[in-house]
């Protein structure tokens, strides 16, 4: 059974190790824009894919002060040059601290690249998602590894990744039987489940072992159940306690009644006896 306390022991085991970035948090740097008067969302299902990733994610690596996550921001990843910059819908950071909340992220400001970038599938930049931003990502930025999904249930299904390796090479990553991907990078595995109801196919991360990566609407709903059945558990108990109690009272007053019989059959054996001997 999936508990709160369990995932959060599964959660250190499997929490990846990094080295500290060797720049430091930078918020904003002058000269380098941090909007595009672009919507962070290309559409709901966009947005109900983002929101609902990065709550996870962000969740997940709460425990970890060194690992930052962008949403929609500006990666700026060559000084000096302003065209050089991205702005992936979800990306994850290693060894840079969690606050403060940057405008845009500095590649060399930072000391680092991201690890891991997301990309949810629109209309608009499908076509760059799965070619230009390949080599884009991977082999311009130096990120290890890149995902494309489409969220919109009516599309036809498609998830991917890539991966760069020590070599350099591109490869993609090989799904499993199901089509889900798992990261090296992020020690997780990434599956989608389709949500009739909102009409979006669904990307969730989980870890190694299948264990599911709630949202924090489910983990409130998991920590109330879990609240419920030890309430219950423990009103069990409580009942089984009190019925210990009244069957050990009703054994003890059996025991005393049976102590009382014994004494008067005593004591009319005592009486007959007397009688008996009193006869002529």
């Amino acid at each position: 059974m999936y508990t709160v306390t369990d995932f959060a022991l599964k959660q250190k085991k499997y929490m990846p190790i990094f080295p500290k970035a060797i720049g430091k948090p930078t918020v904003y740097i002058e000269g380098y824009p941090c909007e595009d008067d672009e919507p962070m969302a290309a559409t709901g299902f966009h947005g109900v894919q983002i929101n609902t990733f990065y709550d996870q994610l962000s969740r997940y690596f709460a425990i970890n002060e060194q690992i930052y996550i962008g949403v929609d921001s500006f990666i700026y990843y060559s000084e000096g040059d302003i065209t050089k910059s991205v702005a992936p819908d979800i990306y994850v950071v290693f060894g840079v601290a969690k606050t403060p909340e940057r405008r845009s992220f500095y590649t060399w400001a930072e000391g680092t690249v991201p690890v891991a970038i997301f990309e949810f599938l629109s209309d608009s930049t499908a076509h760059q998602d799965r070619h230009k931003k390949v080599e884009l990502y991977l082999i311009d930025i130096g990120v290890q590894e890149y995902f494309v999904h489409q969220p919109e249930l009516k599309k036809p299904a498609e998830f991917c990744g890539w991966q760069r390796l020590h070599s350099g090479n591109i490869v993609e990553i090989v799904p499993d039987a199901e089509g889900g991907l798992f990261s090296e990078a992020l020690n997780l595995w990434f599956r989608w489940e389709e949500q009739q109801h909102s009409h979006v196919r669904l990307l969730r991360p989980s870890l190694p072992d299948g264990t599911p990566i709630t949202t924090s609407i489910e983990e409130e709903r998991l920590r109330l159940q879990e609240k419920h059945l030890r309430e219950e558990a423990e009103a069990i108990a409580a009942a089984e306690a009190q019925r210990r109690q009244e069957a050990e009272a009703m054994v003890a007053v059996e025991a005393e009644r049976r102590r009382e019989l014994e004494t008067e059959l005593e004591q009319l054996r005592a009486q007959l006896a007397n009688s008996q001997n009193e006869t002529p």
